[in-house]
């Protein structure tokens, strides 16, 4: 049974770190070309975006698109301090007004806290950080909710998030949101590091699952490693998935998020390569 109603994504970081609005140039017409249907935008600085002419780019290049954040330290929803807090919303309604902007539906990432943060904490710290993450991620959701969109939790794996890293967390945090605008989305490569079953953890996120990432385990391109592709065709089939599938890796000169993805070294000769082999594979995984 094949996949017939998914749509195929590249991201921005797979070339360009931070994108800006002199990316879309440089990007779009490739991603166009290699055959893909969606550009998945890595939205690091929003001031640095003209959204009036990614939307032009969008519709030169006939391409769809999504948007995801980079959630640095400095917008942390679960730092004790204010203002920190404070900024990681701001930022996040940036990204909101950006979707709105472009006909997004959703924004995506791992919103709940700041990326690389992994600590060995104490179960009262730890539900302290977690009832603030659903505090402030409730007040996003009313943010979202008011310009038609919904939010698309990401779990991390361990060693990037010590809050929410398996699909059955990001499902207990979007219950205790208790907001309709509270989705998920999944990674292939954090679920192959956190998840014990791929294709039950995709069952169990069901109509909730609005959104998906893929790299191999070792973040190289889709089809090059160890990552168990049928069991997430079996899931997303299960589920009559129907939205993006989308590539996402990072180059070496990833500025938002190095020091937590621990990106050191290429994953292919060239990026160009990665998006190309990894869009060919998807496309026959996708039809089998």
């Amino acid at each position: 049974m094949a996949l017939k109603h998914i749509k195929f994504g590249a991201s921005t970081w797979l070339w360009a770190s931070p994108f800006t609005t002199e990316t879309i140039e440089m990007l779009f017409p490739k991603i166009a070309q290699f055959g893909f249907d969606v550009v998945e935008i890595a939205v690091e600085d929003p001031t640095l975006i003209d959204v009036k002419k990614v939307k032009e780019g969008l519709g030169k290049y006939g391409m769809d698109v999504t948007i995801c954040g980079a959630f640095g330290s400095s917008r942390d929803l679960t730092n004790a301090s204010i203002e920190v807090q404070k900024n990681g919303l701001n930022y996040i309604e940036s990204c909101l007004d950006i979707c709105e902007a472009l006909g997004v539906s959703f924004f995506a990432g791992p919103m709940y806290s700041a990326v690389g943060k992994a600590r060995m904490l104490s179960p009262e710290q730890r539900k302290a950080e977690w009832d603030l993450a659903v505090k402030n991620l409730h007040t996003v959701c009313e943010m979202a909710d008011a310009r038609g969109l919904k939010i698309a939790l990401e779990p991390l794996n361990r060693f990037e998030s010590d809050l929410v890293n398996t699909t059955n967390d990001a499902l207990r945090m979007v219950k205790d949101i208790d907001h309709p605008a509270a989705k998920v989305m999944i990674d292939s490569f954090h679920m192959s590091i956190e998840e014990c079953d791929v294709e039950s953890a995709i069952k169990a996120a069901g109509d909730k699952l609005i959104h998906v990432q893929v790299s191999e385990n070792y973040r190289g391109a889709p089809g090059t490693g160890q990552t168990p592709w049928d069991a997430y065709k079996r899931g997303l089939e299960a589920i009559d998935y129907k939205g993006v599938v989308s590539i996402e890796s990072f180059t070496t000169k990833n500025v938002e998020l190095a020091g937590a993805v621990c990106f050191w070294t290429p994953k292919a000769d060239t990026q160009d390569d990665f998006a190309k082999d990894g869009l060919r594979f998807l496309k026959s995984w996708a039809a089998e």
